[in-house]
């Protein structure tokens, strides 16, 4: 489990997560939601060392990550960031990449980090494309090719910004079914999401930030039936006729 216990994290002397609490499970899928500016990016960002924080603790698998250098935050949590770049190297070459906070100096892949890294993209859907340069790969592939790279490092733990922008509904679904059988495999998904109802129709559990704080979380139907969706985010959401999914309201 991750436990953020009273952080505070931001940038130089802005601060945009105060005394935030929260809790992130293995083998669940949890979305993080908010408004623009809450703080959701800054949240992953403090989980896996990037940003240090000001105040509070964060404690992976019983851990205290001040006590942890970044190689062994790597081990136990992948972050993939929103507007990767596109490197010029293969897709082979860039689910290798995934393997780095496994390495000794000098970084020498052996078959078992290739073997690693095949799976992932097979698990992935990209293993047919290992040779190819990653740029000559639709957005939905090279999105695909990041999570084999994530899981290649073979982590407990899954951090995701916003996975699905810029992907077309098609390759979101099949992306948000690959996050779903992670998790239901055991890995702790934490996807910061904009499409609120994707959010809900896939998540196990829901964490909605507003102002820098958690202002609650829960199961998406706990969260649905209270209707803070309406009132932090000014749009209504309602169950499709499967009842299984949720959409927008109009």
């Amino acid at each position: 489990m991750i436990e953020l216990k009273n952080i505070s994290a931001g940038y130089g002397r802005h601060v945009v997560l105060e005394s935030l609490s929260a809790e992130f499970e293995k083998g669940r899928l949890t979305a993080v939601i908010g408004v623009n500016g809450c703080g959701k990016s800054t949240l992953l960002k403090a989980i896996c060392g990037i940003l240090p924080i000001f105040g509070g603790d964060i404690h992976i698998d019983g851990m205290k990550a001040d006590n942890m250098t970044r190689k062994e935050i790597a081990k136990k949590a992948a972050y993939l960031a929103q507007g990767k770049s596109t490197p010029d190297m293969t897709v082979g070459q860039l689910v290798l990449h995934g393997r780095f906070p496994h390495l000794n100096y000098p970084r020498r892949y052996t078959k078992r980090d290739r073997d690693i890294a095949l799976s992932a993209m097979e698990r992935a859907g990209v293993a047919e494309f290992s040779e190819n340069p990653l740029y000559t790969l639709s957005g939905g592939m090279r999105q695909n090719a990041y999570i084999a790279m994530a899981l290649a490092q073979d982590t407990d733990y899954i951090l995701l910004d916003e996975p699905t922008t810029y992907l077309d509904i098609a390759h979101q679904l099949r992306l948000m079914k690959i996050l779903r059988e992670l998790s239901d495999g055991g890995k702790g998904i934490i996807a910061v999401m904009h499409d609120l109802p994707m959010a809900m129709t896939f998540s196990d559990k829901v964490v909605i930030l507003n102002g820098g704080r958690a202002e609650t979380s829960g199961a998406p139907a706990v969260i649905y039936e209270s209707g803070i969706i309406e009132s932090i985010f000014g749009a209504e959401i309602g169950l499709s006729g499967d009842g299984k999914s949720y959409c927008y309201k109009y």
